[in-house]
């Protein structure tokens, strides 16, 4: 990567950053110079300003005197050599874009030539070996030069934020144009780091959306294509279920999985469990009193007065129930409450301290250390919320019939209740596994995630799951099912309202509140999410049972990379 920069003289004229994307460094003509760039500036910059005042000079006396100004001796013809030589180099924005321009063709061009001279055999494999099983080209365009303008204001901020005189973290506020500062940021990074950002989007999206609560000191934005399995035939109803994922496969075998139950009939979740817990931890000076205020928070005949005091946080915010646990004289209490369609840690965690600013009162010895204590818990994986559920708990089942199993799984019941058991059952439990019995849950709760503006980090907790199968009806067909009972999910909040998320909890139908029914679209967002696992697991399993895991993923995910990377070596 090479990443030049000029400036003109101009004050209102933009400076030029030419990033030129090559695997070699491209030669410049500024290699040239007997001196460094800065210094052969400074001298044309002195010649040019000195040869203009010795020639007013003259050209004074010689009006004052009465002579003509076309006679010149040597010294004005020096003079004036240096002034048109200095002129050529200052008006070509110092001189590098117009030699550039006559001694040698455009980085492009040279690039161009030397590819088709050095690599034309290689050319001709890439192009057969580069399209996917559907014919697609898929080869990245070739390197080439993007040029970006850099205003003289911009600039001077661009300097200080590398001079550390202003901190990168106060430019959306201090300019007031979020576009810009992420701009100036981003160019602020290439020149601290000396590296190249060419390649990490920057334009095309709202920043103005992320102030002040998705993101911090943007500087682009990462793509991740989505692509869409289903339809899922969930309770009755059809869904498109869109996954942002760069993972080859992923898409194919959830689809897969979506037409196996769908040719079933479909099917069916229920919901447990709708509550989102917080726990802050709190210290005493001895462990009975610790234990006192656990007495009096787990007694029914003050849950309604905690009640009131939490439920003021929020119109939808509902205490459900407090569960305490001691160790030593510290008190870790767990709080569950209803959130709406919102995820609901911002809610829960102002009902908590509404709480606890209340308990402070009676029990003034009470040091709280922590708004969250770990006994949530919260992006990790924990015992509690694999028996007690957090956010919503889930379980989905399906009766896929023998003759879909073998014409479209390519399997059979017995081989997939048997791998079941050894696999997702037996070798998880040998493994020491904490809610992972399940094939690749995770899989497909991270790409609905990510796709719908969920918080990634809670795939840890969302991704509990346990995977049954069993044979039914005389051996004949399968029953599976998953039980999740931690999906923590919202459709709005967070990455929800950003233009791409919304556009795909739209596309299910669950974007936004539901004004005639509060929680429903999280609690149904939840359900599709439960059911695309089950579609995930159930197409996984029957390619592992058929032996063509493998396969697939040579032909759809790394077959043709591996190709291109050992014709090129």
């Amino acid at each position: 990567m090479d990443v030049r920069q000029r400036s003109t003289n101009k004050p209102t004229a933009p400076m030029k950053i030419r990033v030129v994307v090559d695997d070699e460094k491209e030669p410049r003509a500024s290699d040239a110079l007997p001196l460094p760039l800065y210094l052969t500036n400074a001298v044309f910059f002195t010649i040019f300003f000195s040869v203009v005042y010795f020639l007013l000079t003259r050209w004074r006396e010689k009006i004052r005197n009465s002579t003509p100004l076309r006679i010149v001796d040597l010294s004005e013809i020096v003079a004036l050599v240096a002034l048109v030589a200095s002129f050529i180099y200052l008006l070509g924005f110092f001189g590098i874009d117009f030699v550039q321009s006559i001694f040698r063709p455009s980085a492009v061009d040279v690039w161009a030539a030397e590819y088709d001279k050095n690599h034309a055999d290689d050319v001709i494999l890439k192009e057969e070996a580069r399209k996917d099983p559907c014919g697609v080209d898929c080869a990245p365009p070739p390197p080439q030069v993007v040029e970006t303008l850099v205003s003289e204001e911009d600039e001077e901020i661009i300097k200080s934020v590398v001079a550390g005189k202003t901190p990168s973290y106060s430019l959306e506020t201090t300019l007031g144009d979020c576009k810009r500062a992420a701009s100036i940021r981003r160019e602020a990074v290439q020149r601290m780091t000396g590296k190249s950002l060419v390649g990490l989007a920057l334009e095309g999206f709202d920043y103005q959306a992320i102030l002040g609560q998705c993101c911090e000191m943007p500087v682009g934005y990462v793509q991740i294509p989505v692509g869409i399995a289903g339809p899922l035939l969930l309770d009755g109803r059809e869904y498109s279920v869109p996954m942002a994922t760069t993972e080859g496969c992923l898409v194919a075998s959830t689809n897969r999985g979506c037409k196996a139950i769908h040719l079933s009939g479909g099917a069916n979740s229920v919901l447990l469990k709708d509550g989102m817990t917080r726990a802050p931890v709190v210290r005493f000076a001895t462990a009975q009193r610790a234990a006192k205020l656990k007495f009096f928070l787990e007694s029914p005949q003050n849950f309604e007065t905690l009640s009131m005091v939490f439920n003021r946080s929020s119109r939808f915010a509902r205490l459900q129930t407090i569960k305490c646990a001691i160790a030593g004289k510290n008190l870790y209490i767990r709080f569950c409450c209803s959130t709406g369609d919102a995820m609901g840690m911002n809610m829960i965690s102002k009902g908590v301290q509404n709480v606890l600013d209340f308990l402070q009162k009676d029990f003034q010895d009470m040091d709280v250390i922590g708004i969250s204590g770990n006994f949530c818990s919260d992006k990790k994986p924990a015992a509690v919320n694999w028996i007690e559920g957090r956010g919503k708990s889930v379980v989905c089942e399906a009766i896929i019939s023998g003759d879909v199993v073998r014409k479209v799984l390519k399997t059979n019941v017995e081989a997939l209740a048997e791998l079941n058991m050894l696999k997702n059952l037996a070798g998880s439990a040998v493994a020491g596994a904490l809610g992972g019995f399940n094939a690749q849950a995770s899989n497909i709760v991270s790409a609905i995630y990510i796709a719908t503006g969920q918080d990634p980090a809670q795939n840890v907790e969302s991704s509990h799951c346990i995977t049954m199968m069993e044979a039914v009806n005389d051996g004949k067909d399968l029953h599976v099912s998953v039980t999740m009972p931690s999906i923590e999910v919202g459709t709005v909040g967070g990455g929800t309202q950003l233009a791409s998320q919304a556009a795909c909890l739209n596309l299910l139908g669950v974007k936004g509140a539901n004004r005639e029914e509060a929680g429903s679209n999280a609690r149904l967002l939840a359900t599709i999410v439960a059911g695309s696992v089950l579609a995930g697991e159930l197409s996984l399993m029957s390619a592992l049972a058929a032996g063509h895991l493998v396969r697939s993923h040579m032909k759809y995910n790394r077959s043709t990379k591996d190709l291109v990377s050992k014709v090129s070596s």
